[in-house]
């Protein structure tokens, strides 16, 4: 599971087509005031144009959009030529084939799903055929055997259909529980039944017919799908071989003995309170997975092993920091103990997830992507159904865990580039890049790069170009690239600094690009798909009243680290700065994240809070510290098993900073943050106390072993096993050191970190008698806010607290303490 930003989950990109980059708001025609910024975002900034793919005839755009600010947004429909947005009527929106599907090879043809049923799409003529109709929900729609048969997945068993006969097969009947008279697996009960079978003549004779009778029936019925029983497990990712011989599928047994948590909810419709089930915590059982593989041909099934993956047997390198030390010498050896000696103890091997399988154009060859549980090696693998094995093609290991673009938690961006060779992403030599292996001779290559990232990579109908987003020219700004299909030199397509995110044409030669920069929200463009071309803006969306303010384009600084590393990071200056001025540290959120960017924050409501502090004479610095993305592998992973330790670090040099070059003083440093955020601005306020005078927690994680296990266990491990890492990354043990002003907010029905983290914290700090905290709580939301009225409530005390505390007594805004709970 990914850990989601705590102050953004409201996505708010919006776009502009006002040209001003200054660096100050000189001339500005509004001040700023939390209440404003603060405001329904659809009714002050606008709502940027979202969700955007194009029509299969290339006619139009499609995206998301709310320039009429409603309470939500509505399907909009552009020409790439040009002229007005036009909203799509819900009758029209019926008839409009789903965004998402599968292609033939030739791209003539795509099925997809659409409201539960599935859809075959003719792309010359546009027309539309049904495939199924039912109250059941159909999905994963592809095509199989020679792309002549539709296949998909209905109530967890899988069906073929003839688009030439109109007939629908089923392909497989998988079965809840355990097959009827299948041998009884108590030892006590086998050795009765068969002492019976030998005692007596009419039970031999009538377990002979039974049998006779079960024979007879697959003989008859031997057209039809094998029973397959799965016990307890359920069955997931049902595939067809392109030739038809084989199922795949994975078996998933859920853990028995999970305990989820209750989140109660008080303002509720219904005037009771109500319990929200919510996540487990880390550590708990997991669920396993397994391959499974029925052969049509044989009429059989197998379970794919996978004993022979090289380093499975390996324990994690964290784990040598808890060997106990070795035992003294013993006395001579008796026989019995010498014995015990010969004997090899029994190896523990790691739990696998398998991905896939995927196969190549022919048909003809099939791989798999594995990860370990403890997500701390991949595996891609041939997989040769016939003789059930598996070889090695690539392993990626890492002792922190795996991840980075086109890579993920799961198989990653991965495919086939042609019949012999396989293409995916990896960190291989720090920074995610694109690599291919030849099955047949096992031989790698590298096709990119250097010290940027491939965040996003998809090759051309022909298989000849790669298209490619990446960071090479700044960490901080993301162009759309062309490649040839063996690697070669990148062509930029795009040019302007910021960031592009681009939707190809179905033929190609057109790009749908939402672009923005760091003081520009996002806005449709359409440009030629050649280097050079000219980007054409398709809409405009932001509100006269959010132009009014000239928005600062915040300087690109860099911080060096105590460790030598080079750290990123957004400058917000006031249009005077005062000699020994205050200033305020934002952390972000989400921990693998990136906002030290020339592109519009997702952070919007923040990007505007800092102009409004910069108004207010603040220097503010926004750091993408140790764990952010965009930066490669060393610094995604520079948390592992210490959060609180490099992450806090990284601000503390930040402050260093404002200090030594900027005249900012070294008693008016304050630090906030949401989520990942606030979970920093705990330990700063905790354990760096003398460099940070006071500081907003909002949505905090204040102790690690109460948060989830997908996105907790890559970092920390399991508490369980290292008990260190927790103990020195959860704020909560730390709460002693606060001497500064601290806020916490936190909203009550939060189902990510939830409200039991900061109440624990909270109990914490009234048996510490710390003093100068206080809490605000949120009852009606989540991890991410909604409500207008609790940003504007939320940010004022934030902006209270600094002005309260990080200003001289005769200049600060409200007066008053904020200390006191």
């Amino acid at each position: 599971m990914r850990f989601y930003s705590c102050l953004s989950l409201l996505l708010v990109g919006s776009a502009s087509a006002f040209a001003q980059t200054p660096t100050t708001p000189a001339g500005s025609l509004a001040p700023l005031t939390v209440e404003k910024i603060m405001r329904d975002q659809a009714q002050w900034l606008g709502t940027a144009p979202s969700n955007i793919y194009w029509a299969e005839d290339g006619k139009h755009i499609y995206f998301s959009w709310n320039p009429d600010k409603n309470r939500r947004d509505s399907l909009y429909q552009v020409a790439p030529t040009g002229g007005a947005p036009r909203k799509v009527g819900v009758a029209a929106q019926r008839n409009l084939p789903a965004s998402e599907g599968h292609y033939d090879a030739k791209y003539t043809r795509k099925v997809y799903e659409q409201d539960g049923d599935i859809y075959l799409l003719d792309l010359k003529t546009q027309r539309r055929r049904r495939v199924t109709n039912t109250a059941e929900r159909e999905t994963d729609p592809t095509f199989a055997q020679g792309e002549k048969l539709v296949v998909y997945t209905r109530a967890q068993n899988l069906y073929t259909w003839d688009p030439a006969t109109g007939e629908t097969t089923q392909r497989t009947d998988f079965r809840r529980g355990s097959k009827p008279g299948s041998p009884l697996l108590d030892q006590s009960e086998k050795y009765l039944r068969a002492q019976q079978l030998a005692l007596f003549e009419v039970l031999r004779q009538r377990d002979q017919d039974q049998k006779a009778r079960e024979r007879q029936q697959k003989a008859l019925a031997k057209l039809r799908p094998k029973a397959i029983y799965l016990g307890q497990q359920t069955v997931r990712n049902l595939q067809l071989s392109p030739d038809g011989r084989y199922v795949t599928y994975t078996l998933a047994q859920e853990p028995t003995t999970t305990k989820p948590t209750v989140v109660p909810s008080y303002v509720t419709a219904s005037g009771f309170t109500e319990d929200l089930n919510s996540r487990t915590k880390v550590g708990g059982p997991q669920t396993a997975f397994e391959l499974g593989v029925y052969d049509v041909a044989r009429d059989t099934t197998f379970v794919l092993g996978y004993r022979e993956l090289k380093g499975l047997d390996e324990q994690p390198a964290y784990r040598k920091e808890y060997q106990l030390p070795a035992k003294a010498p013993q006395p001579a050896d008796t026989t019995k103990a010498k014995a015990a000696k010969k004997q090899k103890p029994a190896t523990e091997l790691r739990r696998v997830r398998p991905y896939g399988p995927f196969w190549s154009p022919d048909g003809q060859r099939a791989f798999l992507v594995m990860r370990s549980a403890d997500n701390k090696d991949r595996w891609i693998v041939a997989l040769d159904p016939v003789t059930q094995k598996i070889s090695l093609l690539d392993r990626q290991h890492d002792d922190a865990w795996i991840n980075g673009p086109g890579i993920g938690y799961d198989e990653g961006n991965v495919g086939w580039l042609d019949n012999r060779r396989i293409w995916f992403q990896s960190e291989e030599t720090g920074y995610s890049h694109l690599y291919t292996v030849d099955v047949a001779a096992n031989q790698k290559k590298a096709l990119t790069k250097g010290n940027f990232e491939i965040q996003k990579a998809q090759l051309s109908h022909d298989h000849k170009t790669w298209y490619l987003t990446a960071n090479a020219n700044h960490p901080g700004e993301q162009h759309f690239y062309h490649m040839p299909a063996d690697g070669g030199a990148l062509r930029q397509i795009t040019t302007r600094p910021g960031a592009h995110e681009v939707t190809v044409s179905p033929d190609e030669k057109t790009l749908a690009v939402r672009y923005s920069y760091a003081n520009k929200p996002w806005e449709l463009y359409v440009q030629d798909n050649k280097p050079g071309a000219k980007a054409r803006q398709l809409t405009h969306s932001t509100t006269p009243e959010f132009e009014s303010y000239a928005w600062r384009d915040p300087e690109i600084v860099q911080i060096k680290a105590r460790d030598g590393a080079t750290v990123y990071a957004r400058l917000y200056r006031p249009a005077s700065p005062q000699a020994q001025g205050p200033a305020v540290i934002f952390v972000h959120g989400a921990g693998y994240l990136q906002n030290a960017h020339k592109w519009w924050s997702q952070y919007s409501r923040e990007y505007m809070f800092h102009n409004l502090l910069a108004d207010k004479g603040y220097t503010v610095l926004d750091i993408d510290y140790r764990g952010s993305a965009g930066y490669g592998r060393d610094v995604r992973t520079g948390i592992y098993r210490y959060m609180g330790g490099k992450d806090l670090t990284d601000q503390v040099d930040g402050a260093k900073l404002l200090t030594n070059k900027y005249g900012v003083s070294p008693q008016r440093i304050g630090i906030y943050g949401g989520s990942y955020g606030g979970f920093i601005t705990l330990m700063a306020m905790f354990t760096q106390p003398d460099v940070f005078r006071a500081g907003a927690a909002l949505r905090s994680v204040t102790d690690w072993a109460h948060y989830n296990h997908g996105y907790t266990d890559n970092i920390l491990n399991e508490p369980y096993n290292d008990s260190l890492a927790y103990a020195r990354s959860s704020p909560i043990n730390y709460a002693s050191g606060l001497k500064g002003a601290l806020l916490m907010c936190h909203g009550m029905v939060d189902t990510n970190v939830h409200f039991q983290d900061i109440v624990r914290l909270s109990q914490r700090l009234i048996e510490l008698k710390k003093e100068n905290w206080e809490l605000a709580v949120y009852p009606v939301e989540d991890h991410g806010f909604v409500e207008p009225s609790s940003w504007t409530d939320e940010y004022r005390r934030i902006l209270k607290l600094f002005e309260t505390n990080l200003k001289p007594i005769n200049s600060a805004a409200g007066g008053g303490s904020s200390g006191g709970n």
